[in-house]
């Protein structure tokens, strides 16, 4: 009897801590809700704001035809896409008020049924300065506004016969960890064509080889680095040299190596070869300046979707990956595994529209698509997007005839 006594009594003990924990927690939540209303209300505010500045801009396309003879190394890209990196993101009325953000530019190798493109995307207001840095570097190309060539692909209109497949990537390794660069290839010292091994020929040969009727376009969307890395000790925010640099402490095993006598550093210190090589790799990619990426891959077709397009291009990633550093995965894509996962193809239709919409507005950091980036530095920038030599010989890749001797007399400055 006194242990059924005893049973109750915990048992009525534990209901009334219940509800007085309850009582306690509903006062709170009266004087705190007021705070995450206007909390949820402010980012709900800032999110209209932007999607409306984001509508607003006037963005361009601008292509580039390259002559026939391209003698300089990625080593010029790698230059011209420091124009790209503007951290400006406006005062605080055009942040707060208008909506203002930082700038985001695409970087953009385009398949049009075999022929290929190099694209630029980019807001109106950096035209002239884009277009200088490109002629800075190469002064031999034809720079020219180009219609956009998403309009084309008619997907999800009534009748339309056009399917889509999107993969979008991220990186096996943490950021810091850089992954198979021109610098590697040893490209940096202008060999002579023949050569040159070019990783980026692997990917040009396979956009050569689709249908006539088929799209194929990689964008890699870029904007300045911001600070997205979570202090372990703080917990604020910092930017990607900082995530580095804990890296190589923890490669390096410098924590490990405070307070102990110079034998015990000295070993933990005698690194091998190989890890030296991985070390000087991250050591150098911190001297560069990085950038938030977004790859994303497209295919389009007006018949069947060909399996060997998709494994074509994840293939030929590949080719900028190392085992002792880092590669691209396939993150997202817009189907399933199984058939089990989308018995009535809803889901794959929901994700085919949502992506075909991201691709479009070259959507990446900010609504409608708010992803999370990878960071690239220039030099990885230049060595997945670069103009290429003559050591491509791909026959669809456009080039124009003769070199131009300098810029046009008239570009803007």
């Amino acid at each position: 009897m006194y242990q059924t006594l005893s049973f109750l009594t915990v048992i009525d003990s534990i209901i009334f801590r219940a509800g007085e924990v309850l009582f306690k927690a509903g006062v709170y939540f009266v004087y705190l809700a007021p705070f995450f209303l206007v909390i949820v209300l402010w980012e709900v505010y800032l999110l209209y704001i932007r999607s409306n500045y984001i509508k607003n801009e006037p963005r361009i396309l601008l292509e580039v035809k390259i002559p026939k003879e391209i003698s300089k190394s990625p080593k010029a890209m790698e230059m011209l896409l420091e124009v790209f990196h503007q951290t400006y993101e406006g005062e605080l009325i055009d942040k707060y008020i208008k909506g203002s953000i930082r700038g985001w530019f695409s970087l953009e190798l385009v398949s049009l049924g075999g022929r290929i493109h190099f694209y630029f995307q980019i807001p109106k207001f950096f035209k002239n300065l884009v277009e200088s840095r490109i002629y800075s570097q190469y002064p031999e190309v034809e720079i020219s506004e180009a219609d956009d060539y998403t309009k084309e692909i008619a997907y999800g209109q009534s009748g339309s016969p056009w399917d889509i497949k999107v993969f979008e990537y991220s990186l096996n390794q943490p950021d810091p960890y850089p992954i198979k660069t021109y610098v590697d290839y040893e490209m940096e010292k202008d060999p002579k064509e023949e050569f040159k091994i070019d990783p980026m020929t692997p990917l040009l040969e396979h956009l050569a080889s689709i249908k006539p009727n088929e799209r194929v376009a990689i964008q890699i969307m870029i904007m300045a680095a911001k600070k997205r890395f979570a202090n372990p000790k703080t917990g604020e925010r910092e930017d990607w040299t900082k995530e580095g640099k804990r890296l190589l402490d923890k490669l390096l095993k410098r924590e490990e190596a405070k307070g102990e006598d110079l034998s015990k550093v000295w070993v933990k210190m005698n690194l091998s070869p190989g890890e030296k090589a991985v070390v000087e790799s991250i050591e150098r990619n911190l001297t560069k300046l990085g950038f938030d990426v977004g790859l994303r891959a497209f295919y389009s077709s007006t018949e069947e979707l060909r399996p060997i397009v998709n494994v074509g291009i994840n293939t030929s990633l590949k080719q900028f990956g190392s085992d002792k550093l880092n590669s691209f995965k396939p993150s997202h894509k817009t189907g399933f595994d199984n058939p089990w996962q989308d018995p009535f193809g809803w889901r794959t239709r929901r994700l085919k529209s949502k992506h075909f919409k991201y691709f479009c507005l070259r959507s990446y950091f900010y609504p409608p698509a708010s992803k999370q980036p990878i960071t690239l530095t220039t030099e990885e920038l230049a060595t997945i997007y670069h103009f290429p030599g003559q050591v491509a010989t791909t026959p669809t890749l456009a080039r124009i005839p003769s070199k131009r001797g300098e810029p046009p007399e008239n570009l803007p400055i």
